[in-house]
């Protein structure tokens, strides 16, 4: 099986393709359940950054691949770069967006919650019912 870290929903579709129907597939992806995008953005933004993946070579060669411009890859990144690998909003539209790994061939979506530890089991609560999880 794979555990793609830092992808999106297109490159779910494409590993899905190569490790073919039976191999577990769970991507993971990153959420943070602030509404405002611009604050969103930030956060994102900083946490991707703290962690340098913009002057990796085997990131950036994978966002490329992916249909990302360097403008997009060019540090701090793009918005459309962020909003691609980062989760935001209501409960409703993060759920949503994790779908969205899971229509493209994922049989499991691994959640890393942004915003320090102490949202991480409230938003994974809040996260529950969209998901169709007991609590």
């Amino acid at each position: 099986g794979a555990h793609p870290y830092n992808t999106t929903p297109q490159h779910t579709a494409q590993a899905r393709e190569i490790i073919g129907p039976n191999a577990l597939l769970a991507p993971e992806h990153k959420v943070l359940p602030i509404a405002d995008a611009e604050e969103a953005l930030a956060v994102g933004r900083k946490v991707l950054n703290t962690y340098n993946y913009l002057n990796l070579t085997n990131y950036v060669n994978n966002f490329k691949r992916l249909g990302f411009t360097d403008a997009d890859l060019t540090p701090p990144g793009s918005d459309k770069f962020i909003d691609a690998l980062v989760a935001y909003g209501t409960s409703d539209d993060i759920a949503n967006r994790l779908r969205e790994h899971l229509r493209t061939g994922a049989n499991h979506v691994v959640i890393q919650v942004l915003g320090g530890p102490d949202k991480l089991l409230p938003t994974l609560a809040e996260l529950a019912g969209p998901l169709g999880l007991s609590r």
